[in-house]
């Protein structure tokens, strides 16, 4: 059963290992390796990062996964600083 944005509960659980993981396409590691070297601290996004982004996605797109994994970034330090508990938006099934 999958959740209500079309992610299945097997890759919700499966995200930390979206490297080696079958159940990811390279869109979507592109994706996810973009999120991870906007996120980790001391890494940065490479040209050739930047140049598969591009190969799967406008500018105009790549500046809105930008700002949704910035968003989300700072959401998260926000709300761990503050001590703010999840709000249980996703449970297992």
């Amino acid at each position: 059963m999958g959740s209500e944005l079309g992610v299945s509960d097997e890759k919700i659980l499966a995200v930390d290992d979206w490297a080696s993981s079958a159940l990811f396409d390279d869109e979507e590691r592109t994706a996810l390796e973009y999120a991870d070297a906007m996120t980790i601290s001391g890494r940065d996004v490479s040209n050739d990062l930047f140049e598969r982004l591009e190969s799967f996605w406008s500018d105009e797109e790549i500046v809105e996964l930008t700002a949704v994994i910035a968003w989300e970034n700072a959401s998260s330090k926000f709300n761990r600083a503050l001590r703010i508990e999840s709000q249980g938006l996703w449970k297992r099934r």
